[in-house]
């Protein structure tokens, strides 16, 4: 197929650059990887002039980790996204792979009716590593944020992840990898294009935006969650230490199989406290593929009469990024259960 034909480009891209392993260079002296100047990442990447779009850069001084992403870096994302919003057809953001999931997770729902590309990218080897996996992430993540349709709109309007020739749905991914060049998946909802030698979309699954809404951004982010894992022999003290702080407003409660726990009373008991004081706690399956579904099994029954809420098949990932937004936003808990049982920007299937 001929892209060129078959959409109209898109003309100009923001090229955010936090940091990440696709900026690194290998220190001499110590061996260790360490960021480099943004312009060494570019000198690299002669592909450049073949892309049918402009681009212009943003660089995190000086670049970040992604260990060490923080609330205060996502408001600066949204930040820069609000204020050349305008001026670009689409966004690409390298960042480091360790926490991109959760980054992609918060901007989805702090961009809210997003209509253009915001697409994270990075790689697992060094932009100047002979066998990187980042001039190819790179170069097709700027080309899917510049391509429109027939009708002149942005192609994958939503927060999404690039990488090794799937384009996923932010919202819905998760690290699966540590040392490939897969190192993204999202095991509940499909790909939103698969980069061959051609891009074949699956427009289905891609987000209906309104086009004539403008954009939102919401900066407010609340950080009282815990992510709160069963397994067994889990102790009760230190499970009541947990659940009894008096800062926490959620809980992501990772069960097991479709949304079962022990069926032990000083939980069910510690839990029911924990959702009358006002904590919401949204059960998600400690499963990679799946979805929970409470009072299937009586081991799951007795989270829904403690008050727990289901995140369906939510990755871990978005439901922390989703308390935190609501969270943000909301002071009754009884608002905030409800919205996390609502679909608000593709992060579930309900």
């Amino acid at each position: 197929m001929n892209h060129d034909k078959a959409y109209s480009r898109k003309n100009k891209v923001l090229l955010i650059y936090t940091g990440g392993t696709i900026g690194m260079g290998r220190n001499p002296m110590t061996g260790a990887l360490e960021p480099l100047n943004f312009e060494h990442l570019i000198e690299n990447l002669p592909e450049f002039a073949y892309l049918q779009t402009d681009i212009d850069t943003y660089q995190f001084t000086p670049p970040i980790d992604s260990s060490d992403m923080s609330l205060r870096r996502w408001a600066q994302l949204v930040r820069i996204i609000t204020d050349n919003y305008n001026k670009y057809d689409g966004f690409v953001i390298l960042h480091g792979t360790d926490t991109m999931a959760y980054t992609a997770s918060a901007l989805s729902f702090m961009l809210e009716n997003l209509t253009k590309p915001v697409i994270l990218t990075g790689s697992q080897l060094p932009i100047g590593q002979l066998r990187t996996d980042g001039k190819e992430n790179l170069v097709t993540s700027i080309e899917l944020a510049s391509i429109k349709d027939e009708e002149g709109h942005a192609m994958v309007p939503e927060v999404c992840i690039y990488f090794n020739g799937r384009l996923l749905r932010g919202n819905r991914c998760t690290k699966q990898n540590a040392d490939g060049f897969d190192a993204f998946n999202s095991f509940n909802y499909p790909h939103l294009c698969d980069a061959g030698v051609e891009f074949s979309f699956n427009k289905h699954y891609i987000l209906k935006r309104d086009f004539t809404k403008p954009m939102i951004p919401h900066f407010a982010m609340d950080p009282n969650v815990v992510v709160f894992s069963l397994f067994p022999g889990i102790q009760q003290n230190i499970v009541r230490h947990v659940l009894e702080a008096p800062e926490l407003r959620g809980i992501v409660l990772r069960s097991f199989g479709s949304g079962n726990a022990p069926q032990k009373p000083w939980l069910q008991q510690l839990l029911k406290e924990a959702t009358r004081r006002g904590v919401t706690v949204v059960n998600i399956s400690q499963c990679v593929a799946g979805s929970v579904k409470m009072g299937r099994y009586e081991a799951s029954y007795q989270l829904k009469e403690a008050g727990i809420v289901t995140g369906y098949d939510s990755t871990v990932e978005s439901a922390v990024a989703k308390l935190m937004f609501l969270q943000g936003h909301y002071t009754d808990c009884n608002v905030i259960r409800t919205l996390m049982n609502r679909n608000l920007c593709g992060e579930i299937t309900k």
